[in-house]
């Protein structure tokens, strides 16, 4: 896979906001319901390329650039999903959305949940896709090589479709190491989000891949704290979550070609238009 693969010929209006001493690039793409799309760690909104015409087709797609990613400039904060939260509820309010829907992976999905903890009443539905709540919840060997995440790494990783766009979109291509560096430092921090996502008041869809980084079994963890699975669904649904939570394990699928899957955007389509009914 090269960085050419994750193109689209959706043609995007790009624009920059400046929220919270970050300029953020976002591409609108489509009409209808807004959608806020986020992307996955060291990739761009590009990453969401051949499956945007589909959810472009059904809603105004916002597809933002985090902090230090694609052409969105690092500044001094640290990469914190709790500041690039932030970051997202400040764009809802620089563009006067009226509660967006969000859809985030990997990164972004760690992203689009604390933006749901964070900034619940500006939200209205959320896609969670390939995000652990805890930081022990992943794979051990995949524990381990986060761990060695950092700028030392950046002249392995030229070959990478990451490197590939990086160098091509960034305001300072030169940055990538520090970027290694910061996520690096972010991926070794201990979190649980237990108690959080069990609070959850927005409908949330959590999807993964059935070879994700975590096992399914952690997802379906997550789907529990959502009052999910703890009860037969009943003839009429009456067993369902209060929330309108739901839960979509992907077959033939893994954490690395999950974000750009049709079976992501089908999942994604039909839990929007199900909790708009």
């Amino acid at each position: 896979m090269t960085a050419t693969d994750w193109t689209t010929d959706a043609k995007g209006t790009g624009q920059y906001a400046e929220v919270n001493g970050i300029n953020l690039y976002f591409e609108t793409h489509g009409t209808g319901e807004p959608l806020i799309l986020l992307h996955g760690g060291l990739g761009s909104g590009e990453m969401f390329g051949p499956v945007l015409p589909a959810l472009a087709a059904r809603h105004q797609v916002i597809a933002v650039d985090l902090q230090g990613h694609g052409r969105t400039a690092d500044n001094h904060r640290p990469i914190d999903l709790r500041f690039m939260a932030d970051d997202i509820a400040a764009l809802i309010d620089h563009l006067d959305l009226a509660k967006p829907d969000l859809v985030g992976y990997s990164l972004g999905g760690g992203v689009a949940l604390r933006t749901a903890v964070r900034h619940p009443a500006k939200i209205g539905r959320l896609v969670a896709a390939s995000a652990h709540v805890r930081s022990d919840a992943i794979y051990p060997e995949m524990r381990a090589q986060q761990g060695q995440v950092s700028g030392a790494a950046a002249e392995f990783m030229k070959d990478t479709p990451m490197y590939e766009l990086y160098q091509r979109v960034a305001p300072r291509p030169e940055d990538f190491p520090r970027l290694l560096d910061k996520i690096g430092a972010l991926m070794a921090e201990d979190f649980d989000l237990t108690e959080e996502v069990r609070g959850l008041k927005v409908p949330t869809l959590i999807v993964a891949a059935d070879a994700d980084m975590a096992p399914p079994s952690h997802y379906v963890e997550v789907f529990n704290l959502l009052d999910g699975g703890l009860r037969d669904g009943g003839w009429m649904s009456e067993g369902r979550p209060k929330g309108g939570h739901a839960l979509a394990i992907l077959p033939g699928l893994t954490h690395y070609n999950i974000f750009s899957s049709p079976l992501f955007t089908a999942a994604t389509l039909a839990f929007l238009d199900e909790q708009a009914n």
